[in-house]
């Protein structure tokens, strides 16, 4: 498994570059103040960091029970990434309707663009990852 070093690395690493990435095409999508986007996308940034972090160490923890592995097919990549993408909109619906003052349904289709983005960055950026720091060999007893 990794290493909570690389959990954290890969958990900021990936929050930092879907920021600078999304903040800009978010506000221009949503019309959206680009200080508004920026300072929602700091605030679910912090909530999604302590998300992937717990989230990682749960799907590791079920891909060695079920698979004996931790090296992802991309079926389970996808499976990864979308499952990921709906807990964290459990956690940053409300937040996003009470921070720009808008209807939770506005607030869902706001954050379902956010998903949108983000489960196809988290793909691309997970793959990324694995190339550049792959996976630890596992021993198993």
């Amino acid at each position: 498994m990794r290493t909570r070093s690389d959990r954290i690395r890969h958990a900021i690493g990936f929050e930092v570059i879907g920021l600078i990435l999304c903040a800009p095409l978010a506000s221009w999508v949503f019309d959206l103040d680009v200080v508004h986007m920026g300072i929602l996308g700091v605030a679910i940034s912090f909530v999604a960091t302590g998300w992937n972090y717990l989230y990682n160490v749960m799907f590791d923890k079920l891909m060695l029970k079920w698979r004996g592995r931790l090296q992802k097919n991309y079926r389970e990549r996808v499976v990864h990434a979308v499952s990921f993408e709906l807990g964290l909109l459990m956690l940053t619906l409300p937040m996003v309707a009470g921070y720009l003052s808008i209807s939770l349904w506005q607030a869902f289709i706001v954050d379902i663009g956010l998903v949108v983005f983000y489960v196809i960055y988290a793909f691309f950026y997970n793959l990324a990852y694995d190339r550049i720091f792959p996976v630890p060999a596992v021993r198993r007893d």
